[in-house]
């Protein structure tokens, strides 16, 4: 990939009205652009890196059982009537047809699948049903801000599991859990399980958050366990020294955080409104044991950006990165210091590596150094006249200060190691 031909640019200023970490370097480094407050446009950059979260997201899912599905974004009003929602969910984008209809863009889509799951369900031969998709959902919220903290329109996995039974249930859901910790490992962020209010749908649910400055939510972190209680549970009389951990008793510490998933057993409800049932070994009618788990995949970007991050720019974890090494060029019209660094940018490709090749002619060497800073890609390989006298190429840690003079075979191998 080719900077001189890579759709997007970087921009030196900050973005008007942008205070969050994520808005400001995703929009300056050339991964998004702001179309209006809390709707984004995904450049070639930025559609990499989502695509690799939601990649992995795939990868962990399908080995639970799951399967995935692509459920639509435009809803009849009929089927959010029926569960009581049309005039109670604050955040419906509503529709009016010319022709008379009206529809919701979704928002969440049980309204969707539950009726759908209930066309092919019949007895308890058919369960456990364990459906996912990553669709665009979109919430008409009243403030749209921090980014992709939270948007009016965002990418989000949300997976539905139905099952004869509460125990059946209550195993995937554990399954689930260790999915979304593989998840967040493989990404290289830790995720803490924190305990949180089900309300409408269950007592109680298991929220994942990082902590985060710019994010919404404030939880209590165990500093023994580092198991967390969102603060929404806890007393207004309570001080926060006095809270302890629901799991091992230690004591706490407050946090800034960002929800970036969630899972949680399902009531009747919608089981209720669509009377999904089936028929057990006696042939019996009973009502699913559903669970429900989502995770904010657009969300999940925006928050590694706030939490890997420094003054200069982003730190993005390798799994996830749009490239494995930033490869630049500072060849001053050199002929050869040109034909090498094709070269490298040719074996780089044959060694199976992601490149970002800056061959741009027209920038200096400190724009492209700030450039590569801000854009976050693992590695950087620089390519010059000064090194080529060495026969070596400078190789540079985005997280690092430290700066390695070594031959290109040795920086190649080095990068398909780590």
């Amino acid at each position: 990939m080719r900077q001189s031909e890579l759709f997007g640019k970087t921009l030196r200023e900050t973005p008007s009205g942008e205070v969050a970490k994520n808005a400001i370097f995703l929009e300056r480094g050339g991964f998004v652009h702001k179309t209006l407050a809390g709707v984004y446009s995904f450049l070639p950059l930025g559609w990499r890196v989502l695509s690799k979260i939601e990649n992995i997201v795939r990868e962990e899912l399908n080995k639970t059982g799951a399967q995935e599905i692509f459920l639509p974004a435009l809803h009849p009003k009929e089927n959010w009537e029926k569960t009581g929602r049309w005039n109670t969910f604050d955040a419906l984008f509503k529709i009016s047809s010319p022709h008379g209809q009206k529809y919701a863009l979704g928002p969440t889509h049980e309204e969707i699948v539950y009726p759908l799951v209930g066309h092919y369900l019949e007895s308890y031969k058919d369960m456990p049903v364990r459906i996912y998709q990553i669709q665009t959902k979109f919430r008409d919220e009243e403030r749209a801000k921090s980014g992709l903290l939270r948007g009016r329109e965002f990418r989000m996995k949300d997976l539905y599991s139905f099952h004869a039974d509460d125990k059946d249930r209550d195993a995937y859901y554990k399954i689930v859990a260790d999915a979304y910790h593989k998840i967040f490992s493989r990404i290289g962020v830790r995720a803490i399980d924190v305990e949180a209010g089900g309300g409408t749908f269950s007592d109680l649910s298991m929220e994942f958050q990082i902590p985060c400055e710019a994010g919404e939510d404030s939880i209590y972190v165990c500093e023994k366990c580092d198991f967390g209680i969102n603060k929404e549970l806890i007393g207004e009389n309570k001080k926060d020294h006095e809270i302890k951990c629901s799991r091992c008793g230690g004591d706490t510490t407050l946090k800034k955080s960002s929800e970036i998933g969630n899972i949680f057993p399902l009531k009747d409800k919608f089981a209720k409104d669509f009377n999904l049932v089936f028929k057990d070994k006696d042939g019996a009618e009973k009502p699913v044991s559903a669970g429900c788990y989502g995770l904010g995949t657009s969300r999940l970007m925006g928050t590694i950006v706030e939490a890997f991050s420094d003054e200069k720019g982003i730190v993005w974890p390798r799994e996830i990165s749009p490239a494995d090494v930033h490869l630049i060029e500072l060849s001053n019209n050199d002929l050869k210091v040109k034909t090498d660094a094709e070269k490298i940018y040719s074996d780089l490709k044959s060694a199976g590596l992601d490149v970002l090749y800056d061959d741009r002619s027209e920038k200096r060497a400190g724009e492209k150094f700030a450039d590569a800073d801000l854009m976050g890609i693992p590695y950087r390989m620089v390519v010059s006249a000064k090194t080529l006298k060495e026969n070596f190429v400078e190789l540079k840690m985005r997280s690092s200060q430290e700066v390695e003079l070594i031959s290109a075979r040795e920086a190649i191998n080095k990068l398909k190691r780590n």
